[in-house]
């Protein structure tokens, strides 16, 4: 058994009840990556998919922070990759793709509907 709290003006408090569906999605995003940080020592890959949904602009913020601070973190691990996979450009503004990563691929749909990857 376990409980999730919050801090909200210096006190801590349970988050059931008191928390909007986003920021239990947040939460549930970090326990996941705190659990995977634990378990997983020189873990090479952290796979998100579509890691905003249900997210309001201020929590997709903080999630990019957090995923900033864990790839600067793991940036001197040789084999760190993360893998996000969304339809939310400016989250992959957010998290800085251009800052941290080398490339990244882009998936869109050209004026025929077909698929294109390209590497950015």
């Amino acid at each position: 058994n376990y409980r999730v709290q919050m801090v909200s003006g210096g006190t801590e408090l349970d988050m059931r009840g008191r928390c909007s569906a986003g920021q239990r999605v947040l939460a549930s995003i970090i326990i996941r990556l705190a659990l995977a940080e634990t378990f997983c020592i020189d873990c090479g890959i952290l796979a998100l998919d579509e890691p905003t949904t249900n997210l309001d602009e201020e929590n997709a913020r903080s999630l990019a922070l957090m995923l900033q601070q864990i790839i600067r973190d793991r940036s001197q691990q040789r084999n760190f990759q993360l893998i996000v996979i969304t339809h939310d450009e400016k989250f992959a503004q957010m998290i800085g793709r251009r800052t941290f990563c080398e490339h990244y691929w882009y998936v869109h749909k050209d004026e025929n509907q077909h698929s294109k990857i390209l590497r950015q």
